[in-house]
Parts: structure tokens; sequence; C-alpha cells
């Protein structure tokens, strides 16, 4: 979905969009408050508010995004180098707002810059259509380098800077510019052995061979409505999958898609900008519709000039969902997954003549989720994820995909194997093992004679990488009262150094205000089904017990994305605090980390069971002596902005006031593979798309109580979902507001405009809600 939450530290920084943790979806994990009043409405007089040490000063809008980030300094993009050696990431050079590339013996010793960006930036420089689409297909933000490579033999990083390739020597520093063309070269990759590098440039494929700067187009030249070595917009916006090409371990052989939209519908889109206006014609695939068709090609590097096709079967609705080659290489694996999404299969194929076999087939009465857990031990023998057993657990197959023996068990669900030590016969994985509030690093034995094992002993949330060699790891932390803290390992979990210690020290940003913020409150309530329900709940600054006071309902609510966790808590949500508001949020059913019937609940039924379990959370709200139950909110974007409209629309809702950004309004206007995978075809399932359309239920939202924000170049999800709630509103008479942000796609970008439009929602509650800014403290002032 067009908020996937990627918890993962990956060159490629699909979690680098930090500012999409802000307000889309806010978590409990985010001006000065208010006298409060009675339900009666009756003002409680102003009580002094205590005197303020040096950690309890006031935080305020203003200062939330003027800077320093409150979080701290974080490194990101940090990857160690093969060896084992040298740790590399990227962040900004002191007074520059681009990322430069940092190094670091991963031994000791302090970081220094590599490459900076600012000195090689071509502020001339067009992005092109392409890269755009890709940047926001993994939520990429950020400016200067935001990806690299290491090249296998630690020599060399390779660098992608505004749309050219750069080489660079991580002892020396030296560089050199690879490419200098007017298109963008995309997905820039070394082959394994270091001679020549690939890469995609106006939709072909192409190989650059780096003695002899020697160039070679791999693929056929591309079409307007056919491409090459590009994963298409479904693989990347909701498969997870960001590359059209594969070079072998033996840099002997390339496999790459070809892609044919010529079936796909056209969506005419109109980005409405600052400074002028220009129609897209976007090839977009809309739930039921026809999808881009994907074949798979093998090509010889060394000699070979004819493509192999590999067989993908006779059936070209299908989803090419992974690729990998086996390790030696006269393999090629691939993760094939039916138009349905409820049968997924394992096939290995010969690359020479492009036929292959199914060796493990998982099927689904409902829908199948993917995941990268796939290994191929040195062997033969695999490693494969499934919920066979009610929760997703690592399984051990013979080389001809028999299964051996379940390597992990428990009432737990693994998020991610991190690393397979063949040697030690172990295998790593990040899971909740003990509460799904929290993610540690584990390890299993291979055996199964040896039971599991933590590494990461901290509480809190980890999220980790393990070097090439597998002698050490590199891991984010991050706690209630410790902001996320990134440092090496080794293999037991002993830290080496830190590489961004972010210490909540006297000179952390957000130290003067350590004191003053209350930590979450958790607890767990039962869904109509019996499943529980985990919430997380901040209260206001000066909280008294006999007080009542406004909620704001803070939700994501969707298949990609759990927001309750004892993760660091988002500074935004302290403006809430501070603002004396209750800040709630609750992991309804249809959410991720739990067990699969937990997810599946949501199966057909978008706008159904989550709207109820969101109710249920308001009852319980409107229960507590201290709420005031005629004053709550609710905000989310995407998916959270769907929800708010369909709770604001709920029959006798509970809800006074709803901010929605950026809402699928009708799920017919989503695309394939993340709506049907959920909500099946809409004429499979024609009763789960009309009750999930917020039309049908329109008149139920009450005059004034709705925000609606939208960017006005979204191509993901489309501003047509939100211009026919509009619409609709204006023929019902129904007064709303409506706040649309020009140039800007799914995510708002940048502090102004996100200062902006949280200002904005924080007058929509007040008016709304009849929220008066009489809470004690407001004179507080530091």
């Amino acid at each position: 979905m067009a908020l996937r939450y990627v918890n993962s530290l990956s060159v490629r920084l699909r979690a680098l969009s930090l500012a999409a943790g802000l307000f889309m979806g806010l978590g409990v994990n985010g001006a000065q408050g208010m006298t409060q009043t009675t339900t009666q409405d009756k003002p409680v007089p102003m009580v002094p508010a205590p005197p303020l040490s040096k950690t309890k000063r006031v935080l305020t809008l203003e200062r939330l995004y003027d800077g320093p980030d409150l979080s701290g300094p974080r490194a990101t993009g940090v990857q160690l180098s093969p060896d084992g050696s040298m740790l590399t990431f990227l962040k900004p050079i002191q007074g520059q707002s681009s990322l430069s590339l940092w190094a670091m013996p991963s031994g000791g010793g302090e970081p220094y810059v590599l490459l900076d960006a600012g000195a090689l930036n071509d502020s001339n420089k067009v992005m092109s259509e392409a890269e755009k689409a890709m940047r926001e297909r993994m939520r990429i933000t950020a400016n200067g380098i935001i990806s690299y490579s290491w090249s296998s033999d630690s020599k060399v990083i390779l660098v992608p800077l505004d749309g050219d390739i750069f080489r660079v020597d991580p002892l020396t520093k030296a560089f050199d510019r690879l490419t200098e063309t007017k298109g963008d070269e995309i997905d820039a990759r070394l082959s394994t052995d270091g001679q020549s590098l690939a890469y995609v440039r106006d939709g072909a494929l192409y190989t650059l061979d780096l003695a002899t700067k020697s160039e070679v187009r791999v693929s056929p030249e591309a079409t307007d409505t056919k491409h090459y070595g590009a994963a298409e917009f479904i693989a990347q916006e909701e498969l997870a999958r960001y590359s059209g090409f594969w070079i072998s371990p033996q840099s002997d052989r390339i496999a790459y898609q070809s892609t044919d939209e010529s079936g796909v519908e056209i969506a005419e889109r109109v980005e409405v900008g600052g400074s002028g206006i220009k129609t897209i014609r976007q090839r977009y695939p809309f739930a039921g519709q026809q999808n881009a068709v994907v074949k798979l090609f093998v090509r010889d590097l060394k000699g070979g000039t004819e493509p192999i096709e590999i067989d993908l079967g006779g059936n070209v609705d299908i989803y090419l969902a992974r690729v990998q080659w086996s390790k030696d290489a006269k393999a090629l694996f691939v993760q094939r997954l039916s138009r349905d999404q409820k049968t997924l299969e394992l096939l290995k194929y010969d690359p020479v003549s492009g036929k292959g076999q199914v060796l493990i087939r998982d099927t689904d009465a409902q829908f199948i989720e993917l995941s990268d857990d796939f290994r191929e031990l040195s062997d033969g023998r695999l490693i494969w994820s499934s919920e066979d057993d009610g929760n997703r657990h690592l399984y051990l197959y013979s080389a001809k995909g028999k299964k051996i023996r379940q390597i992990t068990k428990g009432d737990f669900a693994v998020q991610k194997l991190i690393h397979l030590d063949e040697k030690a016969g172990e295998v790593y994985y990040e899971a909740g093992m003990q509460s799904s509030l929290e993610m540690h690093l584990n390890k299993v034995s291979l055996s199964g004679k040896k039971p599991p094992v933590t590494i990461t002993k901290n509480p809190g949330w980890w999220s980790s990488n393990f070097a090439a060699n597998g002698q050490v790891f590199f891991a984010t932390h991050s706690s209630l009262n410790s902001p996320p803290s990134t440092g090496i390992y080794d293999k037991t979990g002993k830290l080496i150094k830190f590489i961004e210690p972010n210490r909540l020290d006297a000179t952390h940003p957000y130290y003067p205000y350590s004191e003053r913020y209350s930590d979450p409150e958790y607890g767990v309530l039962k869904a109509e089904d019996g499943h529980d329900m985990h919430y997380m709940m901040l209260k206001p600054v000066y909280f008294k017990p006999e007080r009542k006071y406004p909620v704001i309902v803070s939700i994501y609510g969707g298949p990609a994305r759990a927001m309750v966790n004892k993760a660091w808590v988002n500074p935004i949500n302290r403006v809430l605090q501070e603002e004396g508001y209750i800040v709630f949020t609750l992991d309804n059913r249809g959410t991720p980390g739990r067990s699969a019937a937990f997810l599946r609940a949501i199966h057909n039924r978008f706008g159904d069971v989550d709207v109820k379990d969101q109710i249920v959370g308001a009852e319980f709200l409107k229960s507590l002596p201290y709420v005031d139950s005629d004053r709550i909110g609710m905000m989310g974007w995407s998916q959270g902005g769907f929800l708010t409209l369909m709770a604001l629309s709920a029959k006798n809702t509970p809800f006074r006031a709803g901010v929605a950004g950026a809402p699928p309004t009708d799920w017919r206007l989503y695309d394939t593979a993340y709506t049907e995978r959920y909500m099946s075809k809409p004429d499979e399932n024609q009763d789960g798309y009309r009750n999930s359309d917020v039309l049908n239920r329109i008149d139920q939202i009450k005059p004034g109580s709705l925000l609606l924000i939208h960017g006005m170049a979204d191509d993901n999800v489309l501003l047509q979902n939100s211009t026919r709630v509009m619409q609709a509103l204006q023929e019902k008479s129904i007064p709303f507001e409506v706040m649309l942000y020009p140039g800007e796609r799914h995510g708002i970008r940048g502090a102004a405009k996100t200062k902006h439009r949280f200002r904005l929602s924080l007058e929509h509650f007040r008016t709304a809600m009849s929220a008066r800014k009489d809470y004690e403290g407001r004179t507080a002032r530091n």
C-alpha cells in the first residue's frame, strides 16, 4: 500500500522517508495545552503551572519543524563492507542539507567524509520521470547521495548521483565519473567480479566495461509501452521488488525482465504545481483491470547474442515476485505469484534452456504475503517461510523441495530472516518472541537441537543487518526513553562501537523536553471475534484524572503497517500532548506482525472489521472518566485516511472530527496487487467494494467534521479519490474543509509544508471538537 512501512536499513533507503512517518498515519510513537472544560462546557479555573526545570521546556509546533531533529542524529543507508573492515553510511555534512557518503573503520576510529555530494551535485540536472517514479515508489525524499553499493572484494563503492554514476576508492577517497549522459542511469549495480556495471537508461538495460568504458545495450530498445530491466509499477509499489535485472554470481550472465504495458489502462492524471499544470498519461493498473505482462530473459554476457526466455508458464496474468541466482549460478530461482495471490510457487530454472520445475508451492484460501526469507544453502537445501502453522515461521527443505523440518516455532511471527551462518548451523531472524510490541534479533539452530536465543538484550525495537562475512552486524535500536541509535555488534550482541550513539544527554536536541512528557500506557481490548488488540495512549501534560480531555485517535489500520510498539515516541505526538489531547492508537484486526488469522480478518472487508475495531476503541475511551466522550477525533493518511472517512460516516459514529489524508475512497480506483490481495477483484466481491465506498454513506458525515487533504500530483492514490468525495459532499450541502498541495505526490514533503499541514489539522480539531484554549499550563513558556 501507499504507506508501506519498511523497518530496514538497506542501502536503497526505503526507510529514508522519515518525513513520511510524520502524520502519514501518525503513530503514538510524534502550542501548549489548554485548561480543560467539562462536558457541560463549564471552564475549570486556571491552575498555575509548576516551575520548569531545564528539562521541562514546552515543545511547540515551530520548534518541532525548525530543527535540529528532536529525535537526534541518525545514520541512514548503513552498510558494512563485505570483508567487515569498514562501515559506510549517509549523513549531511554540517551546514549542508544533501546526504554525503561517510566511512569509518568498523573496529574503531572517527568517521570521515568519503564523498561530498555537495561538491558534485548538479543543480541544473532535471530528474527524469522514471527517476521520480522510482523515488516515489521507494519512499525516498532525501537529496544528494541516496544509494550506493560495495563491490564484492570491498575495493570499490559505486555511487549514483544526479542520474550519473561515480566510482569511489574507499581507502584513498579517489573517485571518477563512470557515466555522463542526458538520460538517468537507474538502479546501477556492479557485477560480482567488479569489472562491469549494469544499469537501466531510457527503458533499456546496459552494461559498461569499467576497464574500457565501452557500453553495450543488453536488451532491445524501449518503446512507448515496452521497457526492459526495470521493475514495473506494481512490483515496486506493492510487491517490494525494486529491481528488474539480476547479475549472476560468476558475472557471466544477466537475467532481466521485459514489461509490456500496452494493455494497462491509461489514467490521464493532471499534475497541478505551483507554477503550472501538466497532463500525465499514466499507465495505472486499476483493481480488476489488466496488469502489465512481464517476461523474464537470461543473456550470456561472455559471447552469447540471443537471450533465452524463461518459461514462466502459459498464463501471463501472474506476478513475477522474486528472482534469485543459485550460489553456483547454474540455476535461477523464481517466485511466481498467482493473480489472485492465493498461490505462491518457488521454481528452479535452467538458465540455458529456460525450462524449470516447481520446488515449493504455498496456497492459502484468502491470500499470501510475500517475504524475502528464501535462502539456498551450499548443499542445495532451502530455507522458506510460510504461515502453515498459523504464524509466519521458517522451514528447512531439501534441494528437491521436500519439507524436512520447521526451524522456528512458537506463538510469534518471524518478521524477517536476517542472516544464515552455515558453518555454525544457525539462522538469525527478527521477531518479537515475547511480545509483538518489541522487535529483537534472535538465532536458532538449523538442526532444531538447540533452543532459540535472543541476541539483542535491551528492550525496545531493533532493526539489524549482518556483514557479508557474518562476523558482525549493525543495528538501530530505540525504546520509549532512548532515541534511535546505530552501532556495530559482534555475533553475541556485544557492542563494538556506536555509529551514532544519539545519547539523550544535555547535548541532545530533545533533552530540554525529556522530563516533561509521560510514557505511553499500553493495554489490550477484545475484538468481536475474541482477538486481542493492542493499544497505547499518551496523556496530556499536567494530566488530572478528575478532568475530562479530548482525544485524537491516530490511525493507519491496514495490512501494511502496525503502529503500537515500544519504540521511541515520535515528537509530533508530544505537541498533541502539549495541546491538551489524549493521543490514542489501536492496532485493529488486519494489521501485520501478529497471527495469520488476525491479519486475514480483514479479507474482503475493508471498512468493516477495521472500523468496528476502532469503534471498540472509542467506546473504551468513552468509558474512561477522564475522557470527554463528545470530543473524540481521528486522523490518518492513505489507508488511515480511508479509515478516518469510514469512521466519520459510520452509523452513530463516536468520532466528532477527522483529518483524512490522501484516502482511497473507492477501492476500484486503487491498484491491482494491493487491492485484490485483500479485497479480491471487484466482480468477485461486489458487496465488499460497495460497502467500502464512502460515497454510499457520505450523508452520515456530520457538517464541519471533515478535513480532507491530498497532494495534487499524487500518482499512487489518485486525486480523483478525493475529488469524488468533495463533489458528493457539495451535492449533499455538507460543509467540510479541504487542503490541496500543488506539486506534491502521495507524501507531502518538506518541513514547511508538513508544519502547515499539522497546524491546519490542529485548528480543524479545535474548531470541529469545540476544543477551547483553556487547558492549564498554556502560559508555561520557555
